[in-house]
This record gives C-alpha cells, structure tokens and sequence, in this order.
C-alpha cells in the first residue's frame, strides 16, 4: 500500500461482471478529476494464444490441466514488480494483450498477441487493476498486499458460467464446447488461486440471480440485473453509512453486520455511492502527503 501512490483493483475471474464495475469506477475518475493509469490484468498472461493453447494441449497428453487462473499461465512476479515500482514511484512498465482482430489491427498484429512493453505516463494520480489476479498471493507472490482498495466481483458461479459461455462464444467466437472444457480444466486454479482472493478484497460484489440457472451450460441469455439481487460484504472499512445507503437505495436491506443486500437494477447506484467517498479518500490523503492542490482541482 501507498499513500501517495495509490493502487485500486478489481478482481474476478473471466466473466465474473468486472467491466460493469470497471465502467462505475471510470465514472468516479471523472467526476473527481482523477488521471488513473488503467491496466488489464490479461497483460500477464505468460503467452500468447497460439503458445497457450500448444501448453494446454500438451497438458492435455500429460494428463495435466493449465488454465489462465493459475501460476503457470501467468507472470505473477511482473505483475507485483509492476505493483511494487508503482507503489514506490509512480513508475512502471504495462503492456497489452490483443484479444480481438479490431484491438489487434492499429498494431499491425494478430489477435492474442502482446504489444510491446512501455513505460507508464510519468504522472498519474493511481494505478487502476482490473482482471484475474488483483489480490493474488501464493509461496512466492504477494500482489494483494500493494493494493489500497480491493474489489471482488463474485457473481454465484453457475451465473459466472452463464456469462462466460455467452460472452467467449459471441463475442470472441470461441465454440460452446470449447469454452466449456476451458470451464473443466479451470477448476483447481479456479479454487487455488481465484476463491482465495476473495477473502482478502475489502469489499465483495456478488451478484444472485433469481430466476433459474440450474444447469448453466444450456442457457440462451445471461439473467438481467432486474432479475437479480446483489449481496455486498464490507471487510476492513471503518465507518460505514448504512443507514444512509439503505436510506438511498430503495429494496435494499442488511442481511448480516457487514453485509448489505441491494436490487440488482441498483447495482450501479450502488457501487457509485459505496466507492466514491473511499476512491474521494484515498486522493484527499495522497495529495496532502504530496502537499498538492485539495481535491478539485488539476494537480
């Protein structure tokens, strides 16, 4: 953590709902004035497509799995440099992972390919994380340690399924069976090295829906928010407005000390009201210790 180099991460695993929050938050840096150095969690990857899927397949006559949850696919060591430079000077290197032809064709390369590695702006206001590994730690790694504001997203996992089936095969042109057997042999990083994180985030966004989702792999449409509720778990936050968001958010409700239950249609309102004063903090305090302009105005 650092105070006048903040670091804020979004963490879930490949359709887990993160962009919609990534979409909140962008808001947020907007209305505050905020120049966030915006990362994908997709640029540690360790290879590119072509490379992963020779790894998978000769996993595969190994009897072994290798999925883009574990250690193996990812360069965990670049992605804490990345945060432990940025925490000490702002600085660091970030690169991109091209997952389309249209990301792909302004760089003269091929989907799933890398761009080449580049320094940061040379002034940014925070490190902003979304992707796979935000709060990851294992034997050697300690990412979630660097992190200053920490945000799951969790949506229960047969409706994450739905998301990721719908999503690889419409918009990445991945076939049904295979995003499936990706979902199969994902699932000992999953809970190795995905679940885990979610203890350590400070505040969890869990969308339920409540329409049927019993058997995932036959769903023709991803459950809209209206049919859904979202459980918000608060860890490590002092002085929490409940009242003041149960006052906001009509249908809302506590379910536990630390746990509000929100209408799926307020999400957005909700994660507004919940991360602005947190992010508004987390830069009063950076630009007073960099003796900068109160929040406001351009630094």
């Amino acid at each position: 953590m650092s105070v006048k180099h903040p670091i804020i991460a979004i963490t879930g695993s490949s359709g887990a709902g993160t962009t919609t929050t990534t979409n909140a938050i962008k808001h947020i840096f907007r209305s505050l004035n905020i120049d966030a150095a915006s990362i994908e969690g997709d640029s540690f990857h360790r290879y590119t497509r072509p490379e992963m899927d020779k790894r998978v397949r000769d996993a595969h006559q190994d009897g072994k799995h290798i999925s883009y949850f574990g250690t193996e696919a990812n360069d965990f060591a670049a992605l804490e440099n990345l945060f432990t430079s940025y925490s000490e000077s702002g600085q660091g290197k970030i690169r991109r992972y091209l997952h389309t032809f249209d990301e792909a064709v302004p760089y003269n390369q091929l989907p799933g390919t890398f761009t080449p590695w580049q320094d940061l702006e040379a002034t940014t206001d925070l490190l902003f994380y979304e992707g796979l590994h935000g709060g990851v730690v294992d034997d050697e790694h300690n990412v979630a340690k660097h992190v200053d504001l920490l945000i799951g997203m969790v949506p229960i996992i047969n409706l994450e399924w739905i998301q990721k089936l719908i999503r690889d095969t419409n918009e990445r042109g991945h076939s049904r069976e295979a995003v499936m057997g990706s979902i199969v042999r994902s699932m000992d990083d999953y809970i190795n090295h995905i679940t885990p994180q979610f203890s350590r985030t400070h505040i969890n966004f869990q969308r339920v829906p409540t329409v049927d989702t019993s058997n995932p792999f036959s769903a023709k449409d991803i459950p809209s928010l209206d049919e859904s509720f979202v459980v918000i778990r608060f860890r490590d936050i002092e002085d929490v407005n409940f009242p003041y968001y149960l006052q906001m958010i009509e249908g809302s409700f506590m379910s536990r000390i630390n746990t509000m239950v929100v209408p799926g249609g307020k999400m957005g309102l909700a994660m507004e009201l919940i991360l602005r004063p947190l992010i508004e903090a987390i830069i009063v305090k950076k630009r007073a210790a960099l003796n900068l302009e109160p929040l406001g105005l351009p630094i």
